[in-house]
Order: structure tokens, then sequence, then C-alpha cells
């Protein structure tokens, strides 16, 4: 990420994008590569207008049904030690990025990602 600030990112628009890559990159780990011999895992950062776009290709196992997962939020209304650990993920991804999509092409799973930049002062 400190590439990304060197390409004019500001620090404190890093947040969501690393919340974002980090939980991208930890799905890849613990679905697409699950039980299979360590993976190529594959980041493009550029920006494109007032937008910065992240890709990241694997070679594991495809999404399932080829889709992305909706990604509910957390229901919050019983105790909190009922809540699960984890399976917020997609919910945080889909908020925090401006569009996602998703393709596999040659056994090779594209996930793209845009966020949106603010202007500094603004």
């Amino acid at each position: 990420m400190n590439r990304l600030v060197a390409m004019g990112l500001a620090e404190d628009q890093m947040g969501g994008a690393e919340i974002v890559l980090a939980e991208a990159v930890n799905n890849i780990v613990e679905h697409a590569y699950a039980g299979m011999e360590p993976g190529e895992i594959r980041l493009n950062a550029r920006f494109e207008g007032p937008h910065l776009l992240l890709q990241i290709e694997d070679w594991g196992r495809a999404l399932p049904d080829g889709e992305l997962p909706e990604g509910q939020p957390a229901d919050l209304t019983g105790p909190m030690d009922d809540l699960p650990e984890g399976g917020f993920g997609w919910f945080m991804i889909r908020t925090l990025s401006r569009d996602i999509s998703y393709a596999r092409t040659e056994g090779c799973n594209r996930l793209c990602l845009t966020f949106d930049l603010i202007p500094p002062g603004s």
C-alpha cells in the first residue's frame, strides 16, 4: 500500500482499500486455494480519473456458481457472544467498494474493485 501513497493516494483514504484487499486475499487463501498447493495471487493497482482500481487474480477454485456472494450485514439483535466469527467479509467488500466485478477466464479468477478518491480538502 505504500506504493499507492507514492502514486498519490492520501493515507487516510487507504483504510477502506486495505480492509477490502485483506478480505479478498483472505478469501482466496481460505477458499480458492484451500487444500491445494500454495498458489499465486497477483495484484494490479492503478488510478483512473477520480478512482483507484484494484485487480486481484488467482488460479484457485472458482467462486460458487461463478457469482459474487451477496454479503449480508451482521444481525446484531442477539447476544454478541452468539455472533459467528466470520462471514461478513463480502458485506464489507461490497460496502467499501464503489464497484465490484468477477470473472473466471481460462482458469484465472479476476476480481476487479473500484474505489472513489476524495480530492484533498474535500
